[in-house]
């Protein structure tokens, strides 16, 4: 994929999801990396991970795959990882978060990222800290 059409498809996850509300299993980071590993040519092969509507269900989710966190699911899809300052539009960041399976976030460049923020709406920001981060 070019430059070009990395940020193209990077505009085109932004364009879809900036605003949404978060709902588990509806509009969470998952199904925003996932969306956007799809515009990325990129097939997430376990991105049917099952319906649940809630944290507990998203765990249940994550252990029926064996996969202890998010980051682990993203490791099994073969991505390289790099160093979070490595990040370019359109790669992805595991972020430091509340929730013990993991928060995503599509980065943007210049430190900033596409992610669900604590108020509950995606949109742009600048995670405080990057815990791992891959090239998509």
């Amino acid at each position: 994929m070019t430059p070009h059409e990395r940020v193209a498809a990077t505009q085109a996850t932004l364009d879809l999801w900036s605003g949404r509300q978060f709902a588990w299993g509806r509009a969470d980071c998952w199904k925003l990396t996932a969306s956007h590993l799809r515009r990325m040519g990129r097939n997430p092969r376990n991105a049917r991970i099952g319906r649940y509507a809630s944290l507990l269900g998203a765990r249940r989710a994550l252990k029926r795959l064996q996969f202890t966190d998010i980051a682990a699911m993203i490791d099994d899809l073969g991505l390289m990882r790099i160093a979070p300052a490595a990040a370019t539009a359109g790669d992805l960041l595991a972020l430091q978060g509340d929730v013990e399976i993991g928060t995503l976030a599509v980065a943007l460049g210049n430190g900033r990222a596409l992610a669900f923020w604590e108020d509950g709406v995606c949109r742009v920001v600048r995670p405080r800290a990057w815990l791992a981060a891959w090239r998509a």
